[in-house]
């Protein structure tokens, strides 16, 4: 699809302020994409949150064909000096048709900087629409993309199909140092390198409006993913988030929420997944046991249930199976 027809596709984006909030839920309002396998456009759509940031939704779902393999929250900051982009979906593609959005919002200010909050494939895959040296991420996760960039782009061809078509991992030349990043124009954002989800978890909190950008760290409505994962750094990552009182959250995965309520429900899962393969490795069940039953009834109705929580199983299993056996 040319950037020209990307435009025109793009619908009118939805705003609305998130400083008046109800009680804790899902965001309302927040635009979905409506992806077309046969013309491969994502249908992507921006939706205004507080503080000049905005917020492209992805599905609450697993990867597929059916919705171009586009599961992710990417979004964007606009100031009078430019444009300052997280995340870039799984595809060149998809960076593409983003970038386009994400000019018709701007008015085509320049893209100063492109921020991957962690190494896993839909945070930088499609960085090659933008500028390569606006591409920016921690020293770890750097490090991350390029070991496993590679890999990632032949599941992803297996599993997505022609929404693949070109994409070519382009890895981020800035570090980020956690802290501040004063790159974010004249607004003072704070920067959190936590760990649990992956080695290293970026989150981007903007303390004027209080939107918190979670990364992959939390996941609301979906069962998490786990390919790097380790539960309890994550439990307490979690924790910290919440002692910084967000007033809006955008998870990697799952609909944006007010207040702290994704941030609760994702701990929620963690804490009964690390005690249940716990318990569950001191008493020496076999791990089929473990998928066999299941999780509890309020995680049944999250999106990429059972399947993905078969796969927190069979990913952490066997470490937990270690630990009941004193490290053998």
């Amino acid at each position: 699809m040319s950037l020209c027809k990307a435009v025109r596709a793009i619908v009118a984006v939805s705003m609305f302020n998130v400083l008046a909030a109800p009680a804790l839920a899902e965001l309302p309002n927040v635009a979905k994409p409506t992806p077309n396998k046969s013309t491969l456009d994502y249908g992507l759509k921006a939706t205004r949150l507080a503080g000049g940031w905005y917020v492209i939704a992805g599905a609450n779902d697993d990867f597929s064909q059916a919705n171009g393999c586009n599961i992710i929250n990417t979004g964007f900051y606009v100031d009078e000096a430019g444009v300052y982009v997280i995340n870039t979906g799984t595809s060149r593609i998809y960076g593409e048709q983003q970038r386009a959005l994400i000019d018709s919002v701007s008015k085509s200010k320049p893209v100063k900087q492109v921020v991957a909050l962690n190494l896993h494939p839909d945070y930088f895959l499609g960085n090659q629409a933008y500028p390569q040296e606006s591409l920016a991420a921690t020293k770890l996760t750097i490090q991350g993309i390029k070991a496993e960039a590679e890999l990632y782009e032949t599941n992803l061809y297996r599993l997505c199909g022609d929404w693949m078509k070109g994409t070519e991992s382009v890895f981020p030349v800035q570090t980020i140092v956690p802290g501040r990043l004063k790159t974010f124009g004249d607004k003072s954002i704070e920067t959190l390198e936590l760990k649990g989800h992956t080695d290293s978890d970026l989150v981007v909190f903007d303390p004027e409006s209080r939107v918190m950008w979670a990364g992959g760290l939390v996941f609301y409505k979906r069962i998490v993913t786990t390919p790097h994962a380790q539960l309890k750094p994550w439990i307490e990552s979690l924790k910290k988030l919440q002692a910084m009182k967000p007033k809006v959250v955008v998870p990697s995965h799952g609909p944006v929420s007010w207040g702290s309520e994704a941030i609760d429900q994702t701990l929620d899962y963690l804490t009964w997944l690390d005690k249940r393969l716990t318990d569950a490795a001191n008493m020496g069940e076999e791990i089929n046991d473990v998928m066999r039953k299941g999780a509890p009834e309020r995680f049944r109705n999250f999106a990429a249930y059972p399947a993905e929580f078969y796969r927190n199983v069979t990913n952490l299993y066997p470490l937990y199976e270690k630990q009941a056996l004193g490290g053998f």
